[in-house]
């Protein structure tokens, strides 16, 4: 049992205050407490004074070990404090101490407060040590000279070690979770970068992707058990519980792909949180890197988003076919355009009928997001109103959030019913309650301002003229290649969804063709202009003919993250110019959706086509003059 195995960043302070021995203890109990690995923290500072009644543990030359064996500790740690002026502990020499080490195990026959007393007493016999360790001014360099000096006094365990750990390659070191709203790209880019990342660092690690498709790859219970340590890098909610007790590091999901090597640094060394469960059955990610609250609520729309987006893309898709169908057959125009044709409409009744989702299932795993499960009707008879009563998306998001944010306050107040009661709060209290909470705030308060937003923006797109469409298409179709699948993209592409729902389908064209051009600039330049590009780009570069086809603008990721000052201005200035040729040639589309797969459904298809392809030639244009040749 190494010292440095024991240790926790968290349980270290360089600056220890305390007048009498008692408030050290006191500190010292507080840093203990900071590893997580304590259940009765009285209890075991209770152990600790116990312990010193017996005989004092500071034990001279300027080191304090208290220490404690009992059954308020759930595993073995150790906490560390430097004191620059010194605490009298009562030490057996009656100097003053500048070192302290608590020692924590728990009740049991092994004897491992023994094994860390006495190794800690062996290597703080060097003076020169003792004071380097007084004098240091990082956390890190503290720990750092505590395994240093270990390895020295005890050269033997390095080669233990390294065979252990070859022996116990069954469960992989680091375990990891990636999830983005859409499940599509970002989940599996940063679970390839992730593994690549531990590859070459020869950590072993398994990745869980969260896609579209539902979760691959699933951790294990024994897997989860045995790893030192769990990275979560999602933008929207997984499966939190399973990891009680562990070391978690929850992050965002572009930091899976962009901060791999300090995340699986990070990992196999166990600088973690011990993740402590709220007790939902899934928890938000919530960012242990001080999350702000304007990232909080993003996570909780993309939730709702990439829960909605299934429905409205598949009853998008069947509506626009529907259309296409009765243009080919003579039948355009009229009240009943779309359902002139009995197969138009057949398919456009069940467009419909999945188009009505959209609402009711946004604002209901808005909800999920933010209060779990009990929420989620809650937040469906909220978009039911907002959908009903004609505030459309802007009803829903509101009502969404509206509704989750009801739950939570019913549960602190049902937090006061006798324990016998909690079986029927999640199945009756919460839904009931929240139901005709939701009811009145949505029906009394949310409506009336909603729905004259709505309409005045209903309004306001179907005034926009010539020139003011085309502007409004250049600045979307910028947008989606800012931050290609960031929040600015979402922000354009849900306002593109939003504008479906108002009856305005110009929109969605121009943001999905300024989508589609970043990766397919991307492409076209590594192709045509090889010499700017290393051979493993332009491999890559063939990928992205396909993601940009398929209206995945992620696909840019790699190549904006190696050399964002050239990629990104270029594939935007590309999405722009697509974005206002779209409005300018009048495309609109009903699927949100799709790529080139609908580009039949588009009004004016030929023009459309000519749109993205112009804007993708303009930023490989851009693209090529801004990055120079490879120097061989």
């Amino acid at each position: 049992m190494r010292i440095i195995d024991l240790l926790d960043k968290k349980s270290v302070t360089l600056n220890l205050v305390a007048s009498t021995k008692i408030e050290a203890i006191d500190k010292m109990v507080d840093l203990v407490e900071n590893s997580g690995n304590l259940n009765n923290k009285e209890e075991y500072k209770k152990a600790i004074i116990a312990r010193e009644e017996m005989s004092t543990t500071g034990i001279g030359e300027g080191v304090a070990i208290p220490h404690a064996k009992t059954k308020a500790v759930d595993k073995a740690c150790l906490a560390a404090g430097v004191s620059k002026d010194g605490i009298d502990y009562e030490s057996f020499d009656g100097s003053l101490s500048h070192l302290f080490f608590m020692i924590a195990a728990p009740d049991g026959a092994n004897d491992t407060h023994l094994e860390v007393l006495s190794r800690l007493s062996t290597i703080l016999m060097d003076e020169e040590f003792r004071n380097n360790l007084i004098n240091t001014t990082s956390i890190d360099e503290f720990i750092s000279l505590i395994d240093k000096k270990e390895s020295e006094k005890f050269p033997e365990e390095t080669k233990e070690v390294v065979e252990e750990v070859v022996a116990d390659s069954k469960y992989p070191t680091v375990l990891a979770v990636t999830a983005c709203p859409t499940g599509i790209a970002h989940t599996f880019m940063a679970a390839e970068s992730l593994a690549k990342t531990a590859e070459k660092k020869g950590i072993s690690i398994k990745v869980e992707t969260n896609g579209s498709s539902g979760a691959k790859n699933v951790l294990t219970k024994e897997e989860i058990e045995n790893a030192t340590c769990i990275i979560v890098a999602a933008d929207k909610n997984v499966e939190m519980a399973r990891f009680n007790g562990k070391k978690v590091i929850i992050t965002k999901v572009a930091n899976g792909i962009h901060k791999a090597d300090e995340l699986i640094e990070k990992a196999s060394k166990g600088d973690a949180p011990i993740y402590n469960h709220s007790g939902d059955s899934v928890s938000s990610s919530e960012d242990n890197e001080d999350e702000s609250f304007g990232r909080k609520i993003y996570k909780h729309l993309m939730n709702g988003v990439s829960n909605m987006l299934p429905f409205v893309v598949a009853g998008g898709i069947l509506i626009a076919v529907a259309f296409l169908i009765d243009t080919m057959l003579g039948q355009v125009g009229g009240t009943n355009f779309g359902s002139n044709t009995p197969i138009a409409a057949f398919l456009k009744s069940i467009g419909d009928l999945a188009f009505s989702f959209m609402l009711p299932v946004l604002a209901g795993y808005i909800a999920y997001s933010i209060a779990d499960r009990p929420a989620m009707v809650v937040g469906f008879v909220a978009g039911v109103i907002a959908k009903d009563g004609g505030s459309g998306f802007l009803g829903a998001l509101i009502g969404g959030f509206l509704a989750g944010y009801v739950v939570v306050l019913l549960k602190k107040l049902f937090s006061k019913l006798p324990q016998s009661l909690d079986g029927i709060k999640p199945v009756l209290l919460f839904p009931l309650f929240g139901t005709l909470l939701i009811g009145i705030l949505m029906t009394f308060i949310i409506l009336l301002p909603t729905v004259a937003i709505n309409n005045a923006m209903v309004n306001f797109l179907a005034s926009l003229g010539g020139t003011s469409k085309v502007l409004l298409g250049l600045i979307l179709g910028a947008m989606m290649a800012i931050d290609m699948g960031g929040p600015i993209n979402k922000a354009a592409y849900v306002f593109g969804v939003a504008s479906l729902d108002a009856g305005q389908y110009e929109i969605m064209a121009a943001v999905m063709a300024g989508g589609m051009v970043p990766p397919l600039s991307i492409a076209l330049c590594t192709t045509f202009f090889k010499s700017r590009f290393t051979k493993e780009e332009r491999e890559s570069g063939k990928v992205n003919y396909v993601m940009g086809l398929s209206f995945i603008t992620e696909g840019a990721i790699p190549f904006a993250a190696v050399d964002p000052l050239r990629v990104i201005p270029a594939c935007a200035v590309g999405s722009a110019v697509a974005g206002a040729l779209s409005m300018l040639f009048n495309a609109s589309l009903r699927a949100p959706h799709g790529g080139i797969f609908v580009v039949p459904v588009v009004t004016n298809p030929i023009m459309y086509l000519v749109a993205i392809v112009v804007g993708s030639l303009i930023g490989m244009t851009l693209l090529a003059i801004l990055k120079k040749p490879l120097d061989k």
